[in-house]
């Protein structure tokens, strides 16, 4: 694939975020940035790609197109997988994942449309010689994504390899982890604007903090990764690699060295080491200390509280928590506080009304961003 060729990729968002993504890749330069529901397209070489996985925060995955075509039945879905050359992608030495999504088509079944993607795929493989490459659905050296919508089929080579909020920089978790790119998605919807100083009270492992840390240094998500999943297609040359280096080197002197004061603190001692842990490994020094959200208090200046409070089937549901919480909120005049909230008991604790409500999705799990303006 030459550098100089035009590419169409699309980052996949969380339910939800799709127009903080949006805003993100064209505040990032990207080309040919388009509003759309689940996720964001944009053009460019196939570096843009690589940038992309590494400078979103907010993606959950990039993805490549490589084929558009007719697919009203089995024929000629196979058919049209059949017609893409695969060898820049696929050896027989490399592993293979494919899924696919069926929608308002006559192939309405995932499973047998991923089947007759790789059986296509295979065959082609096997008419040139090649052995049958295994499949491998945890950790493929290329993952396939078919997507059929009202007969018409998408090809999409996922960029990523592993997930995007798998950033690197947190092996181990406290219970009920927030997503990284969920926590960069609430940070940029709050409104903060990297510069007024920002409070997580209830922190756990650290993500929201050191994700608002990392931003407000302008350090690249994506640094921290050992390994994306176009390093492992076929046709990723000893060029290529370098080219990928100097981009790396490229964004690594691009952060800087200063942050508003961020603060991070929870009432449980035992998440906080392993939030201490995750904050080194993703560069970034803050200082997390055990607290309680009950005894936070402003100082007369303007700040900020994103936080993810306990909720659900996250932790056992607690009105009188969520009574006080809402109190404490409340006291913070002048300060904006921005909660991921799953437990209506909370929002219907809170007398004021927030300025913005926005439906996301935490996991498999219904929340809203709720953002209040304290007078």
């Amino acid at each position: 694939m030459p550098e100089s060729d035009t590419f169409e990729f699309y980052a996949s968002a969380s339910p939800g975020t799709e127009k903080a993504l949006c805003d993100e890749l064209r505040e990032l330069s990207f080309q040919s940035v388009r509003l759309n529901r689940s996720g964001i397209p944009f053009r460019g070489p196939r570096s843009e790609g690589w940038r992309a996985c590494l400078e979103s925060r907010i993606a959950q995955r990039i993805f490549l197109v490589i084929s558009r075509f007719q697919a009203s039945d089995q024929d000629e879905l196979y058919k049209g997988v059949q017609s893409i050359d695969w060898s820049p992608y696929i050896t027989n030495d490399h592993t293979l994942s494919i899924s696919a999504f069926c929608a308002a088509s006559n192939i309405n079944h995932s499973g047998f449309a991923a089947l007759k993607t790789k059986d296509a795929i295979i065959d082609q493989l096997r008419g040139t010689g090649t052995a049958r490459p295994d499949i491998d659905k945890d950790d493929p050296d290329v993952r396939i994504f078919v997507y059929i919508l009202k007969d018409k089929a998408t090809v999409y080579l996922d960029l990523s390899g592993n997930a995007l909020h798998r950033r690197g920089y947190r092996p181990e978790s406290g219970e009920a982890p927030l997503r990284e790119t969920l926590a960069a998605a609430i940070l940029r919807m709050s409104g903060w604007d990297r510069k007024t100083p920002l409070v997580d009270p209830m922190c756990g492992s650290g993500t929201i903090a050191i994700e608002a840390a990392q931003w407000a240094r302008n350090i690249a998500p994506g640094l921290s990764r050992s390994q994306f999943g176009f390093e492992r297609w076929a046709d990723f040359t000893d060029e290529d690699s370098q080219e990928l280096r100097q981009l790396i080197g490229s964004l690594r002197s691009q952060a800087s060295g200063t942050a508003p004061k961020i603060k991070a603190s929870d009432i449980d001692s035992s998440v906080l080491e392993t939030a201490a842990s995750n904050a080194r490994s993703a560069g970034v020094r803050l200082s997390f200390k055990e607290r309680s959200l009950f005894d936070i208090q402003g100082d007369g200046r303007p700040g900020f509280i994103v936080t993810n409070p306990p909720y659900g089937v996250r932790l056992e549901a607690d009105t009188d928590f969520c009574r006080k919480a809402a109190s404490a909120f409340t006291r913070l005049h002048g300060w904006t506080v921005a909660i991921l909230a799953g437990d209506p008991d909370l929002e219907r604790a809170i007398s004021t009304k927030p300025k913005t409500k926005l439906p996301l999705k935490n996991g498999d799990l219904d929340c809203h961003l709720l953002v209040y303006e304290i007078d």
